[in-house]
């Protein structure tokens, strides 16, 4: 005869766990994101670290708040039904530029650009506090004008255009091109995805082609990142400085990296190792196999986004679903761009790698939008779980 504890624990082995009601892959993928992020923070500024503040870990305890800090607000955020937010949509993104017009007058300035905002503990970044907000105020203006954004040009396609062009006019005042050019490609996303009209959709995106082509064109330092980006190697230690310096991180990393810590270019070498560059310090450190293995995970996280997306849908959540397909691709094109710039694929831009770059705005808001696509399918969840009396019927005709 087996013991009672011990049938217990054979019971209790044998019991199916209940089916959760939130998504544990994609907390399991945004929390392997964080403490990768955190891991590569510390390894990449300890040297900046040691001169600015004569003490290594510095921006690896900040790193550590900050995310702290983030987990808080998901919390948080998670609790939030998402009618809430379609409801107050429209006043978040009015915060948002109101904001970037306080940014402007007592913004704090680094390295030429005024993006930041003191608040003591930390400086917050409005550009992305703006980006989440212009997606979820367009998620709920696709709801609500979906049939005029369809057949109409100017009624229904035009008017969220007029409101990313003001936002992009602030953020080009600080000056921020590389948020517009991620905003203006995930709001022609969720545009697609609603059903705009192919002609008018390809017109707009030769419009913001040549917009984006003339931006450039009209600032000498974007023209040179443009010339440096082709041929680095012409002015090495010059213009192409940054990206040589990256390059040879990502060579010096071969297959399976020179270890954690062991990184060269960290010293001194490579720009902004801990935050627009913290890949090519990763590539270096942990080798082709390290950068693989992190883009499966965040492309993993966006593939979740976009199925989160297609349930809400499914379940006649149109509001999350939009979001959610907007998070996705906001996401992906900002991972391409970051990865892009330090492989030398595209030209230097200042964006963060999601959940894993240095920076206190820019992880608590990315935490928000993971929080709210938990959110999105749990809400999902409820409806097959427990289904409303007009669900019901719905089905039943």
């Amino acid at each position: 005869m087996l013991s009672q504890p011990l049938q217990k624990s054979i019971q209790w082995l044998k019991t199916p766990s209940p089916e959760a009601l939130f998504d544990r892959q994609l907390v399991w993928i945004a929390l392997g994101l964080m403490l990768i992020g955190l891991v590569m923070v510390t390894s990449a500024s300890f040297p900046i670290s040691t001169r600015l503040t004569h003490q290594p870990f510095h921006f690896m305890e900040r790193h550590a708040f900050f995310l702290f800090l983030s987990v808080c607000t998901a919390s948080v955020v998670m609790r939030v039904p998402m009618e809430k937010w379609m409801k107050f949509s429209s006043p978040l993104l009015a915060l948002s530029a109101f904001l970037l017009l306080v940014v402007l007058v007592a913004g704090h300035s680094v390295n030429g650009a005024s993006r930041w905002i003191p608040l003591g503990l930390f400086n917050l970044q409005p550009a992305e506090v703006a980006k989440l907000s212009l997606f979820m105020f367009m998620s709920g203006y696709l709801v609500r004008k979906q049939d005029e954004v369809r057949e109409t040009f100017f009624g229904g396609f035009m008017k969220p255009i007029m409101v990313f062009g003001t936002l992009a006019v602030l953020l080009l005042c600080q000056p921020d091109l590389g948020t517009v050019v991620v905003m203006l490609v995930t709001l022609f996303g969720m545009l697609f995805i609603a059903g705009a009209k192919l002609t008018q959709f390809l017109a707009l995106m030769v419009a913001g082609i040549l917009a984006v082509v003339g931006l450039i064109a009209a600032e000498p330092y974007r023209i040179r990142r443009v010339t440096s980006f082709m041929d680095p190697w012409e002015d090495p230690f010059g213009s192409g400085y940054q990206l040589t310096q990256s390059l040879m991180a990502f060579g010096r990393g071969e297959w399976f990296g020179q270890g954690l810590g062991n990184s060269v270019q960290k010293l001194e070498y490579l720009p902004e190792a801990h935050t627009d560059f913290v890949f090519a310090v990763l590539g270096e450190e942990l080798g082709f196999v390290g950068v693989v293995l992190v883009l499966i995970l965040i492309f993993s996280l966006v593939l979740k986004a976009i199925f989160i997306g297609k349930k809400a849908f499914e379940h006649d959540e149109y509001f999350g679903g939009y979001l959610a397909f907007g998070i996705g691709i906001w996401f992906a094109f900002q991972t391409l761009v970051n990865v892009g710039a330090a492989a030398g694929i595209v030209p230097t831009k200042g964006l963060t790698l999601p959940l894993i770059s240095y920076g206190g705005s820019s992880l608590i808001v990315m935490s928000v939008a993971v929080a709210m696509l938990l959110r999105i399918d749990y809400e999902c969840r409820i409806k097959v779980s427990h289904p409303t009396e007009e669900t019901v019927n719905n089905e039943n005709k």
